[in-house]
């Protein structure tokens, strides 16, 4: 389409691709954005996840200026955040962290929060945070092994994916459920469609 922007995600996430692409929505490029995803001292984990999808996006500009490519295009950042009152989960990548994640989870509530930040091609921040709260069942002792054992929680908020085999611990979910995957579509495609992207062209022209 001429004179559609281009769009770079500033994310290795397959999940959020895989969203997006749900949506009808291809990115341009994927700028992935290493940052520091360590809480500040007595930051709430509202607060986390709106800074880091913030300093997410700051990142991907850079990147975005060092390439004629991808210059003037929006960038969509994001960050997942995961807490237990004001306790943030960690982003398991070792079996203990994930264990403690399940025996925390089990049997109550948790909270998943996901900043969004979409800069426009002229450096306008726009920002959104999405608030997602999640039950769990209690967990048994041969649950939590056998969840451990799948791997599935490897590089995931809070060591569990609820699209994926921990949906089944899941009694009760109360707002968007694309949120707790890790990206909540419907602010994300209100982001875009207010900066003028046009997100349905593909609906109405696949061949």
């Amino acid at each position: 389409m001429l004179g559609r922007p281009k769009l770079v995600l500033a994310s290795g996430s397959p999940r959020r691709l895989q969203l997006l692409q749900q949506a009808g929505v291809e990115p341009d490029f994927l700028s992935p954005a290493d940052v520091d995803e360590t809480p500040l001292k007595s930051e709430a984990p509202r607060s986390l996840a709106k800074r880091l999808a913030k300093l997410k996006a700051e990142v991907a500009m850079e990147n975005v200026e060092r390439s004629e490519e991808m210059k003037g295009s929006l960038i969509l950042a994001a960050d997942t955040v995961v807490a237990v009152g004001s306790r943030v989960l960690p982003k398991a990548e070792m079996l203990d962290e994930a264990s403690w994640c399940l025996r925390l989870l089990s049997g109550r509530s948790h909270r998943v929060y996901t900043g969004i930040t979409l800069v426009t091609p002229k450096g306008a921040m726009r920002h959104r945070l999405v608030e997602t709260r999640v039950r769990f069942k209690r967990l048994s002792r041969q649950e939590m092994e056998a969840y451990l054992a799948s791997g599935e929680w490897r590089g995931k908020a809070g060591g569990y994916a609820i699209q994926g085999l921990a949906g089944s611990f899941v009694v009760k979910l109360a707002g968007s459920y694309t949120n707790v995957v890790g990206l909540p579509l419907y602010e994300t495609i209100s982001l875009l469609t207010g900066e003028g992207y046009p997100v349905h062209y593909d609906w109405v022209n696949q061949a």
